[in-house]
């Protein structure tokens, strides 16, 4: 089940094909033209276990994830202007990047990443980050037309 609350400022993403929020917050939250995305891991949307593994496999599995919830939202990798890379060890930093560029491509998105001090259910690797929501053209003629009306 895939939804978008439309009625909402920020309106909350909600897939089935990427793993359930294990607390109080959203997968992601659309607000105006962009999608915040919450971090994410390797963890299985079908089984809901982390497949955890080398950094390598676990940043393959996280983008994934996110590759998932920004489909629910409309969106796409290729949309994604800025991101967030927690590890647990820096010293994965050329593993990660290696796999990182195989999901971008130039202009890459602006990124931090850094050693986190601990990640959850001991991952490598924690991705989260911010989109550009794309708008098909039926959207953009019935915003255009709106704004006539508000005139």
């Amino acid at each position: 089940m895939e939804t978008i609350e439309e009625d909402r400022v920020r309106k909350p993403i909600v897939t089935g094909k990427a793993p359930k929020p294990l607390g109080p917050y959203s997968q992601a939250v659309i607000d105006g033209d962009f999608i915040f995305l919450a971090g994410q891991g390797c963890s299985n949307p079908l089984t809901g276990k982390l497949e955890l593994g080398d950094v390598r496999s676990e940043t393959r599995r996280t983008f994934e994830n996110l590759r998932a919830v920004l489909q629910a939202a409309g969106s796409s990798l290729d949309d994604v202007m800025k991101c967030n890379v927690y590890l647990r060890d820096i010293n994965d930093f050329a593993a990660m990047n290696e796999v990182y560029a195989t999901f971008f491509s130039a202009p890459f998105p602006a990124r931090t990443t850094i050693q986190a001090g601990a990640l959850p259910g001991g991952i490598a690797v924690e991705i989260e980050c911010i989109a550009k929501r794309t708008r098909n053209k039926s959207q953009k003629k019935a915003r255009k037309i709106g704004r006539k009306k508000a005139r």
